[in-house]
């Protein structure tokens, strides 16, 4: 028989490769496994940490409200000791001013028009007349103003005539009457002196509030009125008014005692606070921050009157009440 040479089973060769290939791929499936990624392993999801607590900071530019301030400071001071009839000067600026603010704001917050010329001209009238004729000429001026204003209206359509001289002659009585009162105070022999107590005073308490209530303020005062101000700022405009207070009377008004001064500085505190919650009030129901942007890091004019306003008749009456009128 003839020797044929052994020839493989083709069935069996293409069954075993593609039994190789298989094996190949389920190793290869099993390098590419999760155990052989290249990716680095998730580390577990962390809380994310509580922002550390704001310190507190003043809302305004400080630097730019403390240059204005000096500068202000400056004006007053030296218009006051030069000469008196220059200082009246700049309180009937300075009602103007507050003045057109307040118009300003009342039409475009609440369409009220509060008639502008007759209150400017019957403002630096009850300015003048108060330092001229005392609180008789300061009363007829003011009578005479809220008369201007009911007929310098008439001029205009009905519509709105009551809330409009309603404002009027209240724009009047909060803004040139209660700042002619400073003028009373300088009809006095020792005048500057008396209008120096007052400026001090009122800024020492607004000083006091602001520096105490930022440092240790918890408890709101009036918070739906103006939530920055709180009860400990209202202790520390008290004792600095009345430290001041004590410290003004001896020192800068004959004939005052460091008692009376106490009380003065009670005074001052009490309506210096009362007028920046007022104003706040108004700016509230007007909906707004400040009454102007004419002073950088104070708003405007009416925003630094808050305080003075009511205090001026309130210092000008214990005055008189303590070491009289002359």
């Amino acid at each position: 028989m003839p020797i044929v040479p052994d020839v493989p089973d083709a069935g069996r060769d293409v069954g075993r490769e593609a039994e190789n290939r298989d094996d190949r791929d389920r190793d290869a499936a099993h390098v590419g496994g999760p155990l052989f990624r290249d990716e680095m392993p998730q580390e577990p999801m962390s809380t994310p940490l509580p922002p550390p607590p704001q310190k507190k900071r003043a809302g305004r530019d400080l630097r730019a409200a403390i240059g204005v301030g000096l500068g202000l400071g400056a004006v007053i001071v030296v218009s006051l000791f030069i000469v008196k009839a220059v200082f009246v000067g700049v309180i009937a600026l300075a009602v103007v001013v507050g003045l057109w603010e307040l118009t300003s704001r009342l039409k475009e917050r609440k369409d009220i028009d509060a008639p502008l010329v007759p209150l400017a001209v019957g403002g630096v009238a009850m300015v003048v007349a108060g330092y001229a004729r005392g609180p008789e000429g300061a009363w007829i001026a003011m009578a005479l103003t809220a008369l201007a204003v009911l007929v310098q209206r008439m001029t205009r359509p009905p519509e709105g005539y009551l809330k409009d001289v309603t404002a009027g002659v209240f724009a009047a009585f909060y803004v040139p009457f209660l700042a002619t009162f400073v003028a009373l105070m300088l009809t006095a022999d020792d005048g500057e002196w008396r209008v120096l107590t007052f400026l001090v005073l009122t800024v020492v308490s607004d000083t006091g509030a602001y520096a105490v209530g930022w440092r240790f303020g918890k408890h709101k005062l009036a918070p739906r009125i103006s939530p920055g101000k709180t009860r400990e700022g209202l202790l520390g405009a008290v004792a600095f008014a009345m430290a001041g207070g004590a410290l003004c009377m001896e020192f800068l008004i004959d004939g005052g005692a460091w008692w009376q001064g106490l009380l003065l500085g009670l005074g001052v505190a009490a309506s210096a606070t009362l007028g920046d919650l007022g104003e706040s009030m108004i700016k509230r129901d007007l909906g707004i921050k400040d009454m102007g942007t004419l002073l950088p890091g104070h708003g405007g004019i009416m925003d630094r009157l808050d305080s003075l306003l009511p205090t001026a008749p309130v210092v000008w009456l214990l005055l008189v009440l303590f070491v009289g009128s002359t």
